[in-house]
């Protein structure tokens, strides 16, 4: 039986960060809400991608993989509406959906190589001038969009990130509980070597936190972030590289706060994420991240270290402080639901 809509499955392929979590996520609730209007969803994967959902069909078909997988293969197969959630798409399609995450690469092309600048300065140009319907995750990254791209903001349907996920981690799994029950106050990073990131703001500060009798934990990115030397001279710096979602659930649950220094990002999922599970958040100020944390977070410039670490003083010095940022993060997040969005596509595909 043929399906009603088709979903580019390339992200399968992918390393999963912050947008491959975003179309796992919409795809999930999608095929739920699909499925109780009586239509169906089907994923179209590259040849040999494991499968990903018990309980979506996915047909790995075509030739190639990657670019050329996408751009020649795909648009051969897609004779129902294609939802596109992760950057790019078959530029041949017109009937289809794309999700543009944010304009990154045209606002920080230092953080990306020639190759990545060259084939999204082709594609999403194109992209954006020729699908039925563009979407992103945030007012900020729509407007910063339509900035590049022959598109207007106000055409473009903001369908943010959700937070519902994180209560399917499972913290009381994770080693890290019991390595964290005796250990000082910690601000928790999440690592990346993206310049776009600022994630030393964070390091540099190391010896003032230390004076503070604070620690900082950076997941994810691994120690080759910083330097040896760098990271000789951090002692109170520890860097933890790739953790399970269920060992991030229990850093977030014990951390004084998590620290996103980000100077843009398109959304800045870790931020709902860090509210939903009781973890204070310290943010910059900067790109999406007002948009994302309202009033329930503290936020200063990006390039103001005296501002962050007055932040983190104030949350080890008050812990009312801190419990009024829990529960306004816990309502804040409310705004941020992956059924939502999930059927806000539907619409979208439904009226293709």
């Amino acid at each position: 039986m043929k399906p009603d809509f088709l979903v580019n499955g390339r992200f399968l392929t992918q390393r999963t960060t912050g947008v491959q979590r975003y179309a796992r996520e919409i795809l999930f609730e999608l095929a739920r809400l699909a499925g109780d209007d009586g239509k169906t969803v089907e994923l179209l994967a590259p040849p040999g991608t494991p499968p990903a959902f018990a309980a979506i069909a996915q047909e790995n078909v075509g030739f190639g993989a990657g670019y050329a997988w996408e751009q020649l293969a795909l648009p051969l197969l897609a004779r129902v509406p294609l939802l596109n959630l992760c950057n790019l798409g078959p530029v041949a399609l017109r009937r289809q959906i794309v999700c543009l995450h944010d304009a990154n690469v045209f606002t920080m092309p230092e953080a990306y190589s020639k190759g990545f600048r060259a084939a999204y300065g082709v594609l999403l140009p194109l992209l954006a001038r020729r699908a039925a319907r563009v979407t992103s995750v945030s007012h900020f990254s729509a407007a910063s969009l339509a900035r590049f791209l022959p598109v207007e903001a106000k055409n473009i349907v903001v369908l943010p990130n959700g937070h519902e996920h994180v209560f399917r981690w499972k913290p009381e799994n994770s080693s890290w509980r019991d390595k964290l029950a005796d250990r000082r106050p910690f601000i928790l990073l999440i690592g990346s070597r993206a310049p776009h990131k600022n994630v030393g703001l964070i390091f540099r500060m190391a010896e003032a936190l230390d004076g503070l009798g604070l620690d900082a934990i950076v997941a994810g990115g691994g120690d080759s972030i910083f330097g040896a030397e760098q990271r000789a001279q951090a002692r109170n710096v520890a860097f933890v590289g790739y953790v399970s979602d269920d060992d991030l659930a229990a850093l977030m649950e014990k951390a004084l706060a998590l620290a996103f220094p980000s100077r843009t990002e398109g959304f800045g999922l870790p931020i709902v994420e860090a509210m939903a599970l009781s973890c204070p958040v310290v943010s910059s100020n900067s790109a999406s991240m007002p948009e994302v944390c309202g009033e329930a977070a503290l936020m200063a410039d990006c390039d103001d270290p005296g501002a962050w670490l007055a932040h983190f003083k104030a949350l080890r010095d008050s812990p009312g402080l801190r419990e009024d940022l829990i529960v306004a993060g816990r309502e804040r997040v409310k705004r941020f639901s992956w059924a939502r969005s999930a059927a806000g596509y539907l619409e979208l595909l439904e009226g293709l």
